[in-house]
């Protein structure tokens, strides 16, 4: 198993950080599931930490965040640079929510807010047949966005998609680099918590059904595990 080095980008809210931990211990329980022995370090941009050569890494995994990646904080760009840099490498790396909409963004794709509003609760996307990562028709996820990939990066081939979300999963043409818009690493709980954070902000509807939605079963375990095994697997044949 490849030595994963999460970089967190966002933090989860105090009041709900004691009950579900951070976004990286949710990513840890999710690679473990698969992959008990899985070896796992932090990088924390908003604790501070410098990001590390890619090339010194076995493998990345970039976190969600609240920020927009057209925000212009002024850690995005050196984010991007890390992220060209590990492509270029084909340093083994996946991106969620946050994450995916960086790496587009660094490789040439457009991000912004959608006008169809507020994802959240569990979504349905159709699986790109044959695409050797994730297997079946569709996966059943949890998300939690208004931004969006509008136009994917000319070497991305979209995996995933919905009505909602058209370049919802994208495999890039190095063969290393995985993201998704989606969370596999929320659980149910951890999902209704991110309804919970939309109130007042998104539409009562939206919310409602958002809510409602997560009683049906997620697929979690079948993304985090194909997530889990692509880190493993391409870290394994750059090495």
């Amino acid at each position: 198993m490849a030595r994963i080095t999460i970089i967190e980008t966002g933090q989860v809210p105090p009041k709900y950080r004691e009950q579900h931990g951070s976004f990286p211990d949710m990513f840890e329980r999710m690679v473990r599931a698969e992959d008990p022995t899985a070896e796992v370090d932090v990088v924390s941009i908003p604790n501070g930490d410098a990001l590390p050569d890619p090339g010194k890494l076995e493998a990345v995994l970039i976190t969600g965040a609240a920020a927009g990646v057209y925000d212009g904080l002024d850690w995005i760009p050196p984010l991007e640079e890390f992220v060209r840099t590990a492509y270029a490498n084909k340093t083994p790396m996946v991106g969620i929510c946050f994450g995916h909409q960086l790496i587009a963004q660094a490789l040439g794709g457009t991000v912004r807010k959608s006008d169809k509003g507020w994802g959240i609760g569990r979504h349905v996307y159709q699986v790109l047949p044959e695409n050797g990562i994730i297997g079946g028709e569709a996966v059943a996820v949890a998300c939690s966005h208004q931004d969006q990939v509008i136009e994917a990066p000319d070497d991305a081939l979209t995996i995933l998609s919905s009505e909602f979300t058209p370049h919802a999963g994208l495999l890039y043409a190095n063969g290393a680099t995985l993201t998704l818009q989606p969370h596999p690493e929320f659980d149910v709980a951890f999902a209704q918590v991110c309804c919970e954070l939309r109130d007042g902000k998104a539409p009562k509807d939206v919310v409602a059904t958002a809510r409602d939605s997560l009683a049906q079963p997620l697929d979690n375990a079948k993304v985090g595990g194909a997530i889990t095994r692509f880190l493993a697997r391409t870290s394994i044949s750059s090495s």
